[in-house]
């Protein structure tokens, strides 16, 4: 089944936060704030900064998706709407950039840096249409700064970027830049 909503932000984040921690409530108030704005969130579906922004979602009066994959032998998250099982993580990538209308990364690890060069490249090529890609958080301005003076990477490249500290901030560009 495909979501309805044409609305949808993927949000890409760690699994391993957990309630009380900062980055599980800066996902929680990021799903709260973009559901008040009427978008509906995507995410991984599982645990951590997926669960947070689907449950800040839920608690703001919003639609979720989760997107999880097979190789993880569990279902999502209790906040989500709608489950989309992929057969492969390729494909769960896929489906999660091709849902959405823009994306937001929250702090993470590898696989949520992954996320973020795919999208970033993808919009890069052309092979998305143009699409906000928000950072969220001081973490991401030092890890990008790093690749940018250790990898070769555009200006244009570097401009397809979006560096924001706070949910009300990422909230607040969404709706100006997505409508």
């Amino acid at each position: 089944m495909v979501p309805k909503a044409t609305n949808i932000v993927t949000v890409f984040g760690s699994s391993r936060s957990r309630e009380g921690d900062g980055d599980y409530e800066q996902a929680r108030e990021l799903g709260r704030l973009l559901a008040q704005a009427g978008f509906t969130i995507c995410s991984g579906g599982y645990s951590g900064s997926m669960e947070a922004v689907s449950r800040g979602a839920r608690e703001g009066g919003g639609q979720t998706v989760g997107v999880t994959v097979e190789v993880i032998k569990r279902s999502g998250n209790e906040w989500l709407d709608e489950e989309l099982r992929e057969e492969t993580i390729f494909r769960r990538i896929e489906r999660m950039a091709v849902l959405g209308r823009a994306f937001v990364a929250l702090r993470g690890g590898c696989g949520t840096l992954a996320e973020v060069a795919l999208m970033m490249n993808l919009l890069y090529l052309g092979a998305l249409e143009p699409r906000p890609l928000v950072l969220l958080g001081p973490a991401w301005r030092a890890a990008m700064d790093g690749l940018f003076q250790h990898l070769v990477v555009s200006e244009a490249e570097r401009q397809l970027l979006t560096f924001l500290d706070t949910p009300v901030e990422a909230a607040h560009y969404l709706a100006e830049h997505t409508r």
